[in-house]
This record gives structure tokens, C-alpha cells and sequence, in this order.
């Protein structure tokens, strides 16, 4: 309540308001806020259509994402129900798809084997409040700095081990237990071989040639529509592949009765309903061991998130994503999904390029494509029990293959020693350790490079006298580059260097473009040491950014008065003045 003086002595400001004073919060505004200004009816008849086509492509993945990830069928539907719909309604992309990824399945796999599944949802809300708190301190443009040749390898590195996990159903073994580390893997596989199915393989080989050989079946350009029959192979060739491996192949197992594993058999089938919210049980010790599968999670989801909203942006004509309202409604999509059995979910891809490829306008195509595996869930989900796993093996090697960028390997050869060392170390640290391990010795690797680069590019180079002009006893020298942590030998061993009768140190700073606290210090040294050495050191044409820090620090004082000085001749008549007296 305002005192009579206009003051508001006695209110009660709130809590949240003091602590979050001074931060620059993002602002959470979904997309779907402004697509919804000027939606009309043509435009969510598009959408409808778009997102009923993403939800036929995304069924038969997010069941196959789910198995490899080492959980039931339905975990990836519930997923790409709740959480799909929960990124499209709070995202902020006009088209990206969310669900069930590729990516998570190492890293999934990986958690409930050293964790247990309980662990694994709760590392996926905490994950999920990480990311949520990544969007709303604006951190999502950090993702972006992660260099491209980890993206690559790590990407490449998870399709090889996508495709690894898939051997055993493609050759119809059946191992007790199946390891999460790549020799395990390889060792189980290899002692299992002489359970190879060879109708598990004919299925799965066949799904791989189906999908290859689908997208181009029908079109042959003397296909021109204008018969009954071109017109109903035109409208074959929509249908997307997965289905169609999904559709012909488990009817010819069901009919043939052919001996190998379907989603009935192993799982019992799916649940013809949504589950209940049921409250993961955890403690703060359990808590505590999660670390780094947290991180691992919220790190994951943030770059694939937001490469696909990248990918995106550059396929349609919409506006450019939001990164940090993604990260936001890709925290709120994982802290929710695990309480109705959920798994990680983030941007995919592949469903977010047929979703564009299908015309969707706006969030509510993904909305859609949320709702309509609801659907499929409710009407169809006795049918599930024919899936063959085969043929799910078939889809997954086949997402493999194109997750991976494989041709950068063939151009390795036209980048230098430093792109190609991180490429090809981080991709065999994916494969061999994991994903943790490859992205922090990637980083590592990239830092290292990088300080050797910047290191590398900054010169210190003496100015040649004219003959008479300077005073005597005075010697130039102009900086080049950074003067960081990583260059300052350069100028520490500069007094040593000197000629002799030498008594001013000039040192031309115009072409010195930053300076940390590091190279402060090493001024600081060099001037120290030449004061022992009875000479001086001045300073001349600072740019902006090292000026600032020599006035924050107060070193200017110490340099003396006078000994920093804006152009070089100043600097020389000053040097003259020394000299002379």
C-alpha cells in the first residue's frame, strides 16, 4: 500500500521478483502464440494433412526407438504423443517434430543398463529442468559453439552404434543379455552366431531394399499420370517407406507363420490407452550418481533440437527459430514425458523434414502428427503384436545409414590436421567409450587446437629506424593478434632481446585487437624487468578493448605518468625526453 507521500514503504516486494532482478530472462512465447494470428482454414487443412503424414512415418519409429533404447514399444509412443505434442504447442519452431530420437538410443541403452530404468526417468527430468533453464538464461546460442567436427563424429559415431544394436534382430539372435559397450556387443554377437535365423534376415534385407528402392519405384519420368493405373502408382509412391516394410512384410510373416520375433512375442503386445501419471521414486543419493547422465541427456537433446530447427529454417519459408523458447519446451516435453512412462525426446530430423516436405505452415501440423498417433494407439494397438523385429531392424539400420554424414570421411583429406584429428577422434571415442567421453575430449581437443592457432597468429616484430629520426637508445616494436594466455612467451622474452645500449622500449599496440588479464601481466613483467635494467617501456595506440582493461585493472598508473600515450609520436618525443634527461 502507498504512504501518503506516494511511497510504497510497507509493500512486500515478491521473492521471485528479487532474485531474478537484473537477469536477462528469455520471454516464454510459443510460436504457436503468433502462427495463430493470422491462421485460417486452407492453412489447417495443410496442417492436418502434413501432420497425419508425419504421424504414419513416426509410428514404426518410435516403437523401433524405443526397443533398441532397451524399453517396451509403447515408451516411444507415449513419447512422441506427450512430448511431440508439448514441443509443437510450446516450441519455438513453426515445424519442427518432436519425439523419440536416433541419438538417445546409445546413450538410453547405456543409462538403464548401469542405472535401471527408474534412474533413466528421473535423469530425464532433470535433464529436461537443465534444458528448461538453458532457453531461460538465453544459453541456447551456446550450442551453436560447439565446432562442426564434433557434431560430425558424434553424429556418425551414434549411427554406427545405432547400426551395431540392430544385428541382433537383423540376424535373429537371441542372447540373454545384450552389453552396452561396443566389444561387448561384439563379443555377445559373436558368440550367438550360431542362433542365425535366416528368415529374420531375408526380413530384414528385404525391409533395407524396400526402403531404398521405394522413393524411386515410381518415378520414371514416363510415368506422366494420365491413366488410372499411373495415377494409383503416383499415389503409391506417397506412402512412406517405413509403413509400407511395416504393412507387407508383417502380413507375410503372420501368413507364412515365419519363425522369428514380433512385438507380441517379446513384449506382449501394447496397451490399447494412455498410462497413468505415476510418480518416479527417487532419492537424494540416487540423485547424486545421475550426473553426468543428466548432462549427457540435456546436452544431447539441446544440439539435436537445435540442428533440426536449423535444418528446418533452411527448407521452408518461415520465420527462424527461436533457440531458446525450443529449449524451453524441449525442458517442459522431458521433465513431463517420464511420469507417463516416457523416454528423452527432441527435434528429429527425419519427421521434421517430412513434416516441411508435406506443406505443414505452423505448430499445429505437429500437434497434429501428436494427436493422430494418439489415434493409431486407441483404435489399432492389437495390431501391433504381427511387427515383426526384423523389420524394425530393417527401419532403424536404415536411419542409421542416412543419420550418418559418411561422405566426410572421403573429404578429410581436404581439411587440415586439426579438423581431421577431431573428427575421427571423437567419432572413435563414440564408438569405442561413449558420447560423454567423445564430446569432452572433442572439446578439449578443440580448445587446445584453437589456443595454438590464436597463439600462432600473434607476432611481435621490430620497425626498422629511420636513419636519424628516432632518438637514440630507442627501439619500435608493433604487437599482432591476441595477446592471451596462450602468447605471452612472445612478449616475456622480449627484454632479453633488446640490443644493447638500448634504453626506451616503444611498443606499437594499434594492431593488438584484444588482451586478457594473462597478457596484462606479461606488460606488467616486461615493464618491471626493463625498469631493472634501468630502461623504459611506453605504450602507444591502444585500441579500445586493451585500453578498457588497463583502466579497469588501474595498471595505467603504474606504467607512470605519461608512459601510455595515444599516437608514436608522442611516443618518440616522449622516448626523446628520457633519453635527453
Amino acid at each position: 500500500m502507498s504512504t501518503p507521500d506516494g511511497s510504497t514503504r510497507g509493500r512486500r516486494t515478491p521473492h521471485w521478483r528479487t532474485w531474478t532482478a537484473g537477469l536477462d530472462l528469455a520471454p516464454f512465447r510459443p510460436r504457436l502464440v503468433d502462427a495463430l494470428k493470422d491462421y485460417n482454414r486452407g492453412r489447417f487443412f495443410v496442417d492436418l494433412a502434413a501432420g497425419l503424414t508425419v504421424g504414419i512415418v513416426a509410428l514404426p519409429l518410435a516403437m523401433a526407438f524405443a526397443i533398441a533404447s532397451g524399453v517396451k514399444p509403447e515408451a516411444g509412443l507415449f513419447t512422441a504423443i506427450i512430448a511431440g505434442f508439448l514441443i509443437s504447442a510450446l516450441g519455438g519452431s513453426s515445424v519442427q517434430i518432436g519425439g523419440p530420437a536416433g541419438a538417445f538410443i546409445v546413450i538410453v541403452y547405456g543409462i538403464i543398463e548401469q542405472y535401471g530404468l527408474a534412474n533413466l526417468l528421473i535423469s530425464t527430468v532433470l535433464a529436461g529442468a537443465l534444458m528448461f533453464l538453458l532457453g531461460l538464461f538465453k544459453l541456447g546460442v551456446l550450442v551453436r559453439y560447439i565446432p562442426v567436427s564434433i557434431v560430425i563424429g558424434f553424429t556418425n559415431g551414434i549411427a554406427v552404434l545405432i547400426a551395431l544394436s540392430q544385428l541382433k534382430d537383423l540376424f535373429g539372435l537371441m542372447p540373454a543379455h545384450m552389453p552396452a559397450d561396443f566389444v561387448g556387443q561384439i563379443r555377445t554377437l559373436w558368440a550367438h552366431q550360431h542362433q542365425f535365423n535366416v528368415f529374420a534376415f531375408g526380413l530384414g534385407a528385404a525391409t533395407l531394399a524396400l526402403l531404398f528402392v521405394w522413393p524411386r519405384l515410381f518415378t520414371s519420368p514416363r510415368l506422366t499420370g494420365s491413366t488410372r493405373l499411373e495415377r494409383s502408382l503416383k499415389m503409391a509412391s506417397r506412402m512412406p517407406g517405413p509403413i509400407v516394410a511395416l504393412v507387407l512384410l508383417g502380413t507375410l510373416t503372420a501368413a507364412l507363420d515365419l519363425p522369428v520375433q514380433t512385438i507380441g512375442s517379446k513384449f506382449g503386445g501394447i496397451p490399447q490407452s494412455l498410462p497413468g501419471f505415476e510418480w518416479p521414486a527417487f532419492t537424494w543419493d540416487g540423485v547424486r550418481q545421475l550426473f553426468m547422465p543428466t548432462v549427457t541427456i540435456a546436452l544431447l537433446g539441446s544440439i539435436e533440437s537445435l540442428l533440426c530447427a536449423r535444418v528446418a529454417d533452411n527448407m521452408a519459408d518461415h520465420p527462424r527459430h527461436d533457440p531458446n523458447q525450443e529449449l524451453m519446451a524441449q525442458g517442459v516435453a522431458n521433465v513431463v514425458a517420464p511420469f507417463f512412462g516416457g523416454i528423452p525426446a527432441t527435434g528429429t530430423i527425419a519427421r521434421t523434414v517430412t513434416n516441411v516436405r508435406a506443406g505443414a505452415t505452423s505448430p499445429v501440423a505437429g500437434m497434429v502428427h501428436a494427436l493422430a498417433l494418439l489415434m493409431i494407439v486407441l483404435v489399432a494397438a492389437p495390431l501391433a503384436v504381427h511387427v515383426p523385429l526384423p523389420v524394425l531392424a530393417g527401419i532403424l539400420l536404415f536411419v542409421a545409414w542416412n543419420m550418418g554424414e559418411w561422405h566426410e570421411f572421403v573429404r578429410l583429406r581436404q581439411f587440415n590436421f586439426t579438423y581431421r584429428t577431431i573428427l575421427v577422434g571423437t567419432f572413435v571415442l563414440t564408438v569405442v567409450f561413449d558420447l560423454t567421453v567423445a564430446v569432452e575430449v572433442g572439446l578439449v581437443l578443440a580448445c587446445v587446437f584453437f589456443i595454438y592457432r590464436m597463439s600462432a597468429l600473434f607476432r611481435v616484430e621490430a620497425v626498422a629506424a629511420p636513419q636519424g629520426v628516432w632518438p637514440a637508445g630507442t627501439q619500435v616494436y608493433q604487437l599482432y593478434g591476441a595477446l592471451f594466455f596462450g602468447a605471452v612467451g612472445k612478449v616475456e622474452v622480449l627484454a632479453g632481446q633488446l640490443p644493447a645500449g638500448t634504453r626506451v622500449l616503444v611498443l606499437d599496440l594499434q594492431r593488438l585487437v584484444a588482451m586478457d588479464t594473462s597478457g596484462l601481466d606479461a606488460l606488467m613483467q616486461l615493464q618491471r624487468q626493463l625498469e631493472r635494467q634501468g630502461r623504459t617501456l611506453l605504450l602507444c595506440r591502444l585500441n579500445e578493448q586493451p585500453m578498457g582493461l588497463l583502466h579497469r585493472s588501474g595498471q595505467d598508473a603504474r606504467f607512470g605518468q605519461g608512459n601510455v600515450l595515444p599516437t608514436v609520436d608522442l611516443a618518440l618525443q616522449r622516448a626523446g625526453e628520457i633519453v635527453a634527461g
